[in-house]
């Protein structure tokens, strides 16, 4: 029997205005980028790093304000997000790039791509609009949001009322007691960041139009969990169906956070995404 080998792996500091971004390479190969919600960090993507790092160079990043990257003492503009990121590409010399978003990290990708089109080979955003508005681009003319969004409040309120986290959401906290308990611990590990503060600076963040993207040529895979209560999933095919690349899936048995909750099923959608990108090269 052969020996077995880690994929190589190296932990980075990038010099920024706010001050140090900290990333994570593994593996090697073509590059693919994680991006992480607000109830995470870089550490919250191990099950896709782990997967990946045979055939790809993996980054994981930690968002400015979220520790172990600096905090930001005045409070996170998410609108600094892109610039970090591409701060960060350019760091690491990347000439093309693979995204992939997750919840707040939507703000990233989606910016980074729309600015960078050339250089991003597919886009996928996982329970996530990043700054398209959501009652925009509900088909029936935002009825639909806002009856699920009255109903996903009251459930978010019962819910965090018991203990439950609403990224991963009470029948998902039921199935893996485990993945809940790690879900919230690296949640806790941001400190004493603002989330409320963040969370009003996204909302004011997301204001484009599904018609600002009638020439976005980036392949684009968004994936909803059926059981979310943070992210409309009906969003995700409408999305998809105006975007000229768009594609859409639907994991039913998952919540906000289906890279965390159903990781297996995850990454085998990414991977014949990514496989099918490569393929149309």
């Amino acid at each position: 029997m052969s020996s077995y080998a880690a994929p190589p792996r190296t932990v980075g500091r990038l010099k920024r205005p706010f001050g140090d971004l900290h990333y994570e390479v593994s593996g090697s190969g073509p590059a693919l980028l994680f991006a992480h919600g607000l109830g995470g960090n870089h550490l919250s993507w191990w099950q896709q790093v782990a997967h990946f790092a045979p055939n790809y160079t993996c980054v994981a990043f930690a968002h400015r304000g979220f520790a172990p990257s600096g905090p930001v003492p005045s409070g996170v503009d998410p609108a600094d997000y892109a610039g970090d990121l591409a701060a960060l590409i350019d760091h690491l010399g990347f000439p093309d790039v693979r995204l992939v978003a997750q919840s707040m990290g939507g703000w990233t990708m989606l910016e980074y791509a729309l600015a960078h089109q050339d250089r991003v080979k597919a886009l996928v955003l996982s329970s996530t609009s990043g700054t398209i508005d959501r009652r925009g681009a509900d088909p029936s003319g935002g009825s639909a949001y806002d009856a699920w969004l009255a109903k996903a409040e009251a459930t978010i309120a019962d819910g965090m009322a018991r203990g439950i986290h609403p990224a991963i959401g009470e029948q998902a906290a039921r199935r893996f007691p485990d993945l809940h308990l790690l879900y919230r611990s690296i949640d806790e590990m941001a400190g004493t960041l603002d989330k409320e503060k963040l969370r009003a600076g996204l909302r004011r963040t997301a204001k484009r139009t599904l018609g600002e993207f009638k020439t976005f040529r980036v392949p684009t895979l968004l994936i909803a969990g059926g059981e979310d209560i943070v992210f409309p999933p009906f969003l995700a095919s409408a999305i998809a169906a105006s975007l000229p690349c768009g594609e859409a899936e639907t994991i039913s048995d998952a919540g906000h956070s289906p890279y965390f909750e159903q990781a297996a099923r995850f990454n085998a959608l990414v991977d014949a995404f990514l496989a099918r990108q490569r393929q149309e090269v």
